[in-house]
């Protein structure tokens, strides 16, 4: 008869222990008591009657679901392909209601978030594309977020990670992108040249008005000349003796007619 006790109480307190759940603080399960929703456990150490109920564990933490790489068609009809990352939490408030109305909840996400983005890029042109990443991960979000709140999820952002396009097309788009540098850089060089003509320009008038300055700046020139230390002798006139040898030819060419 104490064996027997002695059994019972064995198998009772492994039934006990059986029951006993520590639910963690990010963490809650949802009780099904023969089946049917009885409750919610909040963290803390929880007992439940083995067989009679089971429970499912919802984590409540930010997830992060990676989207895999899909074919798409942009609006000016080239294929690229794009892969994106879901962060997204499940309410705690609802959590019975997240498992009790969807199944597999990770998979329904990515899946759907593959149709909304190749819905997405093809509203977007390619060039538009790479350059407004941002806008559109906001549209994919706008929409993955309304058809998750039947599943009781708040969808946090939608990253687009990458966006590849075919080899020959990048480097047709790197082509461009160096035509365009170019065409910077000669526009600058221009422009730079422009402004030199007219600095020149404005010397060249200021000199003219001051015959003296002139005088000044031949100076000035045989100077830095001087200090050379080349082998090169140049020899300077002032340009008034130009003018006078142009004078005298002038005087000479008109005597002969």
């Amino acid at each position: 008869m104490m064996e027997l006790f002695m059994y019972v109480v064995v198998f009772l307190l492994l039934f006990l222990m059986a029951g006993i759940r520590v639910v963690k603080q990010y963490d809650r399960l949802v009780v099904f008591t023969l089946g049917k929703y009885t409750g919610i456990l909040q963290p803390w150490l929880k007992l439940i009657i083995p067989i009679i109920q089971t429970t499912t564990k919802i984590d409540i933490r930010e997830k992060a679901v990676d989207v895999p790489s899909q074919e798409a068609m942009t609006k000016d009809n080239v294929s690229c392909g794009i892969n994106a990352v879901i962060y997204y939490r499940i309410k705690e408030e609802y959590v019975d209601k997240a498992v009790i109305n969807v199944r597999n909840l990770d998979y329904a996400m990515s899946q759907f978030a593959q149709t909304t983005m190749r819905n997405i890029v093809g509203q977007f042109e390619l060039d538009e594309l790479l350059a407004n990443r941002e806008k559109a991960s906001q549209k994919i979000k706008k929409i993955v977020d309304e058809k998750s709140d039947a599943w009781w999820v708040d969808v946090l952002s939608v990253e687009i990670k990458d966006i590849t396009i075919p080899q020959d097309l990048k480097r047709t788009i790197g082509k461009q992108a160096e035509a365009e540098r170019e065409k910077r850089a000669k526009i600058i060089s221009s422009q730079w040249e422009l402004e030199s003509a007219e600095n020149l320009q404005q010397a060249a008038t200021m000199l003219a008005k001051a015959p003296w300055a002139l005088h000044l700046r031949t100076l000035q020139s045989i100077n830095d000349i001087s200090s050379d230390q080349s082998n090169t002798t140049i020899w300077m006139l002032p340009i008034e003796i130009m003018d006078a040898i142009k004078g005298l030819w002038d005087f000479v060419q008109k005597d002969k007619k």
